[in-house]
């Protein structure tokens, strides 16, 4: 198992994503971290365009990273599959080509910001996304998640 998910990590996804044309945005727990939240997650959640020269494109990138796929992993990429888990490279990632809450990639992207060249979905949209998933370890963090959004807001105004 890999060890927790860092922002060196980050930089090195969005640099071989940036090579390739990939059009991505971080997502979950990893994305807020990325914002400046406060904690740590084992994996990297990729929010990416559901295009077959895209999918071309992140396999490509992942090739380049070191990341070694199976072949149904890539036929999963290329389909646009919603969800698919790589545990077989530097670090994990999971790549989401629908996520929860999300009604599509060109929306969010609208929304979406860049932090030292990474392009992340906003807070409102991980949090949209974290709540629409409903999942044990989603409901724990949303309060955290939510005083963050709150706290960044004040500190904006």
């Amino acid at each position: 198992m890999a060890g927790p998910f860092e922002y060196r990590q980050a930089r090195e996804l969005a640099q071989a994503f940036a090579a390739q044309g990939v059009r991505y945005l971080f997502l979950g727990k990893g994305g807020a971290i990325l914002l400046g939240f406060p904690d740590t997650t084992q994996d990297a959640d990729v929010f990416v365009e559901k295009t077959r020269a895209n999918s071309q494109a992140l396999l490509t990138a992942l090739a380049a990273l070191g990341f070694e796929l199976l072949a149904l992993q890539r036929d999963e990429i290329l389909r646009g599959k919603d969800f698919v888990q790589i545990r077989s490279g530097p670090f994990d990632v999971d790549l989401v080509f629908a996520p929860d809450g999300l009604e599509n990639f060109r929306e969010a992207e609208a929304r979406a910001v860049t932090v030292e060249g990474i392009r992340v979905c906003s807070l409102d949209d991980i949090i949209r996304s974290k709540e629409a998933a409903g999942r044990v370890k989603d409901r724990e963090t949303l309060p955290r998640l939510r005083a963050f959004r709150d706290w960044l807001r004040r500190r904006e105004s």
